[in-house]
């Protein structure tokens, strides 16, 4: 199948089918003590953030889904205008397209429909790395589309279950050292739903990188996803099996957290609420990412990705009022109990 055709298969599958992992992120078992006497006024409460050397209203990133399509570009520019108009980040899907075809650029290029974007994440397969991409295509992708930092990201599942997949994964550690200090850009590495578990979080530890997204078991499947796409029994039934397969958010962010002191930690997978975020930056997150809620919004209208921003945005500060939050760094203060009683997310 073609990258374009591939592109817009997965764009239809994630907005009409269900695609998201059928289990718990982690989050409905841990709760925030209330706190009745705050003693602020909601008025002094802000979810301001410095994040790789940007400033946002809010810790929050518009994480990465597509590009490279006419459909895609469309839902790229909505997803960017939403962002700028929250003043929150947002990811570009992977640039691979864009190697391969450089017409495709104009899906890439959203800071031309949103010049007030604060911060800008490109994205490639770390894979791609052992497929011929170097240093020079990277700081190609990074200035040609205005990045302010750069994604690479792992999916050796989605790959091993996508029809036309890339599963040479052997030596890249080395290849990421050497490639990524001469990005130009800070360089993090990002899971794509299968979460980044502490083994390999230790491995990155030894990597000149800026930070990782967690991309934890609990949102979108890609196991599933490539499993829709493909006509091959075996591989249809090992990718339904592998889409319980991986960390959960919660854990992921514990583990990066500690083994990854110091660096930015991006909590993502099936956050899909303030609530939520807001216990992954008591765990430890410097900022956390949504997807395909915003997708599935951006699709209506830009005015609705904005909507669901201001909600997720509106929730995270409601949940800092009532714990007692000026700051979003005090939340790393407040405890999170176990909620055994709690079944619903939350």
């Amino acid at each position: 199948m073609a990258e374009l055709d591939r592109k817009d298969s997965h764009l239809a599958l994630c907005l009409e089918q269900e695609v998201e992992y059928p289990g718990s992120s982690g989050f409905a078992g841990l709760r925030f003590d209330h706190d009745a006497l705050p003693e602020i006024d909601r008025e002094a409460v802000s979810t301001g953030v410095e994040l790789l050397g940007k400033r946002l209203a809010a810790p929050i990133v518009i994480g990465a889904m597509t590009g490279g399509t006419p459909r895609a570009a469309e839902l790229n520019r909505r997803l960017a205008r939403a962002a700028a108009a929250c003043g929150v980040g947002m990811a570009l899907g992977s640039q691979r397209k864009m190697l391969q075809d450089p017409g495709t650029r104009a899906s890439f290029a959203v800071r031309e429909a949103a010049p007030g974007l604060p911060l800008l994440f490109g994205n490639l397969g770390a894979v791609q790395l052992n497929y011929g991409v170097g240093a020079p295509e990277v700081r190609r992708l990074v200035t040609e589309v205005g990045c302010d930092a750069f994604l690479f990201h792992l999916n050796p599942l989605q790959e091993a279950i996508q029809p036309e997949g890339d599963t040479r994964f052997a030596s890249l550690l080395a290849r990421l050292r050497e490639v990524a200090p001469a990005a130009g850009v800070p360089v993090l590495l990002k899971e794509v739903g299968s979460g980044i578990s502490r083994t390999t979080a230790a491995k990155i530890r030894e990597l000149p990188v800026a930070g990782v997204e967690t991309s934890g078991v609990g949102g979108t499947s890609w196991s599933r996803i490539e499993s829709l796409r493909t006509a091959d029994p075996v591989q249809r039934s090992t990718g339904e099996l592998f889409a319980r397969w991986g960390v959960p958010t919660v854990e992921s962010i514990r583990a990066c957290r500690e083994e990854l002191p110091g660096r930015v930690i991006i909590a993502s997978g099936g956050i899909r609420n303030g609530i939520e975020a807001a216990k992954a930056l008591a765990l430890g997150a410097d900022a956390v990412a949504l997807a395909l809620p915003l997708l599935r919004a951006a699709e209506r209208s830009v005015e609705d990705a904005v909507l669901a921003l201001r909600r997720v945005i509106e929730e995270l500060r409601t949940a800092m009022f009532v714990t007692g939050c000026r700051a979003v760094a005090d939340l790393r203060s407040r405890p999170l109990l176990r909620a055994r009683d709690f079944t619903a997310e939350g």
